[in-house]
């Protein structure tokens, strides 16, 4: 499981021009779903997800989570985060979970993320979705479990 995060000012997604998840100050989650991945492992990325530090304190130094601010949380499925860029020009993704089985895990993963924080926004699962973001720092994390 892959979740590339962002310390946002703002940001929204769209949906065949209507605006379907938005959140002010907070993260932008693009959570990219491997093979491997399980129930288990979802918890422990929201885990991690909701306490990272990458807010900054009184002295702007990063040493406040999500959840110390109360920020929002925008997540994106993206399964290009799956890719294998190693060889040639094309990504390949064998080791990108099956539709049917991503969209089982991500729904789990929505749906326990929400009974632990708010607001939590979202895209939808598998559909061509515009992303808007305010990059705030900029501040970008990959995570991995």
């Amino acid at each position: 499981m892959k979740a590339l995060i962002q310390r946002v000012s703002s940001a929204s997604v769209q949906v065949g021009g209507e605006t379907v998840g938005e959140i002010g100050r907070g993260m932008l989650v693009f959570l990219g779903l491997d093979q491997q991945d399980d129930e288990p492992t979802a918890l422990k990325m929201i885990d991690k997800l909701l306490a990272y530090r990458l807010f900054p304190d009184e002295q702007g130094r990063m040493n406040c989570s999500l959840m110390d601010v109360q920020g929002g949380l925008l997540l994106v499925s993206q399964f290009t985060l799956s890719a294998d860029t190693r060889k040639g020009l094309r990504p390949g993704f064998s080791a990108a979970m099956q539709p049917a089985q991503a969209q089982e895990l991500y729904n789990y993963f929505l749906q326990s993320l929400q009974q632990r924080h708010a607001p939590v926004a979202y895209g939808q699962f598998g559909a061509d979705m515009q992303v808007s973001l305010c990059n705030d720092g900029p501040v970008t994390f990959m995570l991995e479990m």
